[in-house]
């Protein structure tokens, strides 16, 4: 039964990773390398994302700099991110491409805590959705007489007691993005 503890514990943890990861690539004012996480560039006819193409750094509070490692593919990697949904217009130079982040509107960061706010709820859904998979693992253990009744009370609370400390987590690090964007 522990497996099962364990099980929900480790698809929970990495439902709280996958979270950070896609509030990371939320563009919030400043610059962030993970906005460009989810852009792909066709790079001898395979999609490849930027970081694997080029150095990428925070050059200041709101510019991002993009240098690739093959001069011939700047074209290719502005294209990809020009038809990309970042909102941002590359410059390039002719060495290096340069993402300016403006500042964000009201009514950006609005739409942005929307967003926020439906991600954290699609992580929640994702977190129950363990809790019941994991609920339905136990039941089934009780039905095979693998263990008792009893057992199977203890086993639920302590699913739910794990589903209430990852959902805790989620709407905290929701709330602190909220807040980000929001001060920006």
């Amino acid at each position: 039964m522990q497996t099962v503890f364990a099980f929900a514990e480790e698809k929970m943890g990495k439902t709280i990773n996958a979270l950070n990861s896609e509030y990371g690539s939320i563009r919030a004012g400043r610059a962030n390398a993970a906005v460009l996480d989810k852009v792909r560039v066709d790079y001898y006819g395979t999609p490849t994302p930027i970081n694997q193409m080029a150095a990428i750094s925070v050059a200041e509070a709101r510019i991002l700099v993009i240098q690739p490692w093959d001069s011939s593919t700047l074209g290719t990697i502005e294209k990809a991110i020009q038809t990309s949904d970042i909102g941002i217009n590359p410059q390039n130079d002719g060495k290096v491409i340069r993402l300016t982040f403006p500042q964000l509107t009201e009514e950006r960061r609005k739409d942005l805590s929307k967003e926020v706010r439906k991600i954290a709820e699609d992580s929640r859904i994702a977190i129950r959705s363990i809790r019941r998979d994991c609920i339905d693992k136990v039941k089934k253990m009780e039905k095979a007489s693998e263990i008792t009744e009893d057992d199977l009370k203890n086993a639920e609370k302590k699913l739910q007691d794990i589903t209430d400390k990852y959902v805790k987590e989620v709407d905290k690090i929701s709330a602190d993005k909220e807040k980000e964007i929001m001060a920006i």
